[in-house]
């Protein structure tokens, strides 16, 4: 199966039904910390549950499972964040799915801005400002 470079998210939903309708439902935090906007029009692909297991096992089979979480970001990988909170050393905190911090020098308490991932490490990763968002 090929991903596009251009891939926002990735989740598991069900489809209900509403009247007229059949819903997918976005979850609360892939709007809250990722590139997805209420109200903007998005391509959706859905994978069938099979399909969707049969990849998991293939992959499963391929490499042995972590010991620990993977930090959620790769190096390269742009982000809208939000910066929560200032460290010791006066660099940005954001912190994105599952609390996993990324530190962005030079940017303030509220600002939300797009950064790319310069450097991931187990626990934390580095963001430098390419785009200031208000």
């Amino acid at each position: 199966m090929e991903i596009s470079e251009k891939l926002l998210c990735l989740f598991s939903t069900d489809v209900s039904e509403e009247e007229d309708r059949y819903v997918i439902e976005v979850p609360r935090q892939e709007v809250e910390t990722g590139d997805v906007e209420p109200g903007d029009i998005y391509k959706v692909a859905l994978i069938s549950r099979d399909e969707a297991t049969e990849e998991t096992s293939i992959t499963a089979e391929r490499s042995s499972p972590p010991s620990e979480p993977q930090p959620p970001v790769d190096v390269g990988e742009t982000r809208y964040v939000e910066i929560e909170d200032i460290g010791k050393q006066g660099d940005g905190i954001a912190r994105v799915e599952r609390g996993y911090v990324i530190i962005v020098p030079g940017a303030d308490v509220g600002e939300r801005v797009k950064v790319e991932v310069s450097e991931v490490k187990s626990n934390f990763a580095v963001g430098e400002v390419i785009e200031e968002t208000f």
